[in-house]
């Protein structure tokens, strides 16, 4: 069995515990947080010890033709970062499958030479993946919490320095913090509509400014079935009509 298979395997079996995967329960007092900016704080604080400059905690909807990531919070609280906008608005697959089936942290590298890249690559239980965001480096935990609740604890910098002895804790730190979060927002995930890949390519056409003419014509579809992909998508996002669908969708980091 391989370090990452054994690793998971250890994480499945202590989860249902009501543990993080490295023996921590979060019934403790201090895993309590009592409002979002103490979130933040204690994010920051994780920062902090690692070096980074960034960090970003996200939901993952529960879509399962298209899984998406919607952030909580990250460093720029309360507005949202450039790189989480470029982390969450695209689709994520891959990540969110691996976050289901496994607890390895990924971690990837796009700034050869750095103080990042020697410190990640010298993780050894990681599964590497390609750079969410060009010119950047950082470390995605996996976190899951009651009620099928999942979602991730990004870090990113170019000065990142996590010691392999030292990322099984920081890991069980953001357990415990997304565990509060979700405490905190029982609902988060169910409120993530389950819009199909199709509903959403009217939808983003449409934010870029298509009729629904045009769109039927660049997918193929009758002008017909456009109209009724983007009047599912309004009612599943309770909009008002189609813009107000594009607002919501845009806010959401459903469409781009």
């Amino acid at each position: 069995m391989s370090d990452a298979a054994e690793v998971s395997e250890v994480v499945q079996s202590l989860f249902g515990e009501r543990q993080t995967p490295f023996g921590v329960s979060l019934g403790r007092d201090t895993h309590r947080t009592v409002t979002i900016p103490d979130a933040v704080r204690r994010c920051r604080w994780i920062a902090v010890d690692i070096n980074a400059s960034g960090f970003t905690l996200l939901f993952s909807g529960p879509s399962a033709e298209r899984p998406f990531l919607a952030p909580c919070f990250d460093s720029r609280y309360p507005g949202v970062s450039a790189e989480t906008r470029l982390i969450s608005g695209e689709d994520r697959f891959g990540l969110v499958r691996h976050a289901r089936a496994s607890s390895v942290p990924c971690v990837w590298d796009d700034l050869p030479g750095s103080v990042s890249s020697s410190s990640l690559n010298a993780l050894t239980w990681t599964t590497r993946i390609e750079p969410p965001a060009a010119g950047t480096c950082g470390i995605v935990f996996p976190v899951h919490a009651e009620r099928g609740q999942c979602g991730f604890v990004i870090f990113l910098g170019s000065e990142i320095t996590l010691a392999p002895n030292a990322m099984f804790d920081i890991h069980a730190r953001c357990f415990s913090l997304f565990d509060a979060v979700a405490r905190m927002r029982p609902g988060e995930s169910a409120k993530f509509p389950s819009i199909s890949k199709r509903e959403l390519e009217c939808l983003k056409l449409t934010a870029n400014g298509y009729t629904s003419e045009e769109i039927a014509r660049l997918l193929k579809l009758s002008v017909h079935t456009a109209n009724q992909y983007l009047t599912n998508t309004a009612q599943k996002l309770n909009a008002v009509n189609r813009m107000h669908a594009v607002a919501k969708a845009l806010r959401m980091g459903l469409i781009e």
